[in-house]
């Protein structure tokens, strides 16, 4: 008689780590384990805390092993490399140790259930080295069970390890926390989580290609085990061979060029062409919320192309240049404005009755406000007296020119000023006090050193402009009639303002009668001289 099939066993259940060298993305945490088995250092509580499928209940089971292998020769202590193949690791691995109890404190979660603990941890191990209790989602017990189980974590018995495991540590007792030594388990890097997903789809004989385990990786934010179940249906779906497309597909994602184009569009103002895009892709199947996603993911992704930030492997050659491209147009002002109109708008598309609309709302928003006058150069306007400080907004906002998401400053003036506000404080005062205007004609400025500067001045410049306002900027030096510095313009200005005063008759009268007098000091009553 022929041996039934074995039954399918899903791949998050498959490929858990055995070992703690299948255990990726927590160095920091084996390695404190094996210095401190090595030292005979062993906590008698030890506290695992991270999000869903990083590996905490994996490694609460690795470190029972751990504490209770005995060797393929029946002859070895305490492990960080359990041997795998001795009775106490084959018995843990299978889930049938006696001495190895598993609670779940999702639905054991009153006193009672920790009584039973309390009570057996007397006793001494049946088979093992030592006697483990391993809690999973502790923070589900009681107050009650707390309090009850604090005494014996506090003093247990040298033979029993509590090995606790929680996704949400703020809502253990600190009365508990400080009984157990804690680790935090870190988010995996995708990068790992899609070399790892690609050895599990060569061991299962899938070919899967690299953007699609990137997309995988991504879409498992962190979690080995999300990961290997979105891997799992990957595989299913498309039929032993996957691509990025049918990844896409399967998780209901965007097609990203169709997110630039409609990105392009809202860029380009053009309200007609963005509405008729959203429409296309939902009549694809693709959600609102999805599609407005990916419109923050791009403007994520510019956002990093700005600051020079690592690839993401996830992109493609296309997306790294239309980013790069954005990127080098756009100010950070600009991006930051779309990304709070975008995540507003993804809002507003959970609770609207109609989910369609608006997002068609939230796209018009944002083609809006990117004709609006920016505050900026509006109050600057207003300063200068060039709109009426006191004018309805309706006539300022005539007498502003649209602004649109690619702004750069509109004096020289105004352009130091943002230097100075992206940090580079030294540039600006230099700009300030020692530079002449030539010709400022945004993104191209000539410039007129008044006093020596440093050879590579320029260059500084123009790298500062452009990580100011995202443009790339035409700076030059040049032997050429020019304006006086702006510190000049300001000295000649109070000096003329001294003047003034000096010039006046009241003043002029207090000097003769007293001739030896000085002006030391004075102010300008701006009520009177209106």
């Amino acid at each position: 008689m022929s041996e039934s099939p074995q039954p399918y066993r899903v791949l998050a259940r498959k490929y858990r780590p055995q070992s703690f060298d299948q255990l990726i993305g927590q160095e920091a945490m084996v390695r404190t384990l094996a210095n401190a088995i090595r030292r005979d250092r062993l906590a008698h509580a030890f506290l695992l805390t991270g999000v869903r499928g990083v590996g905490k209940t994996s490694t609460a089971r690795l470190i029972a092993k751990a504490l209770n292998c005995i060797g393929p020769d029946g002859q070895g202590g305490p492990t960080i490399d359990p041997c795998g193949v001795c009775e106490p690791c084959r018995a843990i691995a299978e889930g049938r140790h006696i001495d190895v109890v598993e609670m779940d404190a999702a639905s054991h979660t009153g006193v009672d259930d920790v009584r039973e603990i309390i009570e057996a941890v007397r006793y001494s191990a049946v088979s093992a080295r030592y006697k483990v209790y391993i809690i999973d989602e502790v923070h589900m017990l009681s107050k009650n069970a707390f309090n009850a189980l604090l005494k014996t974590l506090e003093e247990p018995p040298a033979h029993v390890k509590f090995l606790f495991a929680t996704t949400e540590v703020n809502k253990v007792p600190i009365t508990v926390l400080s009984r157990c030594q804690r680790f935090d388990l870190r988010r995996i890097p995708a990068e790992l989580l899609a070399a790892h997903f690609g050895e599990v789809a060569k061991a299962e004989g899938a070919e899967i290609e690299a953007e699609a385990l990137a997309l995988v990786a991504r879409a498992a934010e962190g979690s080995a085990r999300d990961g290997l179940s979105i891997l799992d249906q990957a595989i299913a779906h498309g039929a032993g061979a996957v691509t990025a497309e049918q990844v896409r597909a399967m998780l209901g994602l965007s097609d990203r060029g169709a997110t630039r184009r409609l990105l392009g569009l809202l860029l380009a103002g053009d309200a007609g062409g963005a509405l008729a895009a959203l429409r296309d892709q939902y009549d694809l199947g693709v959600e609102p919320s999805a599609l407005i996603r990916g419109l923050l993911e791009a403007v994520h992704g510019i956002t990093r192309a700005k600051v020079g930030g690592e690839q993401d492997p996830a992109q493609s050659a296309e997306e790294r240049d239309a980013y790069a491209d954005w990127a080098s147009r756009l100010s950070y002002a600009a991006v930051h404005r779309l990304w709070q109109l975008l995540l507003k708008g993804l809002s507003e598309i959970h609770i609207a009755p109609s989910p369609l609309e608006a997002a068609e709302m939230a796209l018009l928003r944002v083609i809006h406000a990117s004709e609006l006058p920016d505050p900026g150069a509006l109050a600057e306007r207003i300063e200068s007296g060039a709109v009426a400080a006191t004018a309805a907004p309706q006539a300022a906002e005539k007498a502003e020119e649209q602004a649109p998401l690619l702004r750069l400053p509109e004096s020289f003036a105004a352009m130091i000023d943002l230097v100075d506000r992206h940090g580079k404080s030294l540039l600006a005062q230099q700009l300030h006090d020692f530079v002449g205007l030539v010709r400022y004609a945004p993104p191209e400025l000539v410039i007129r050193p008044l006093k020596p500067l440093a050879g590579d001045f320029v260059r500084d410049l123009a790298a500062a402009l452009k990580t100011a306002t995202g443009a790339v900027w035409q700076v030059r030096a040049a032997d050429e009639p020019a304006e006086p510095s702006l510190l000049d313009q300001e000295k000649a200005a109070a000096e003329r303002l001294r003047q003034q005063v000096l010039d006046s008759p009241v003043v002029k009268a207090a000097f003769e009668i007293f001739p030896e007098a000085e002006l030391a000091d004075y102010r300008i009553d701006e009520k009177r001289s209106a």
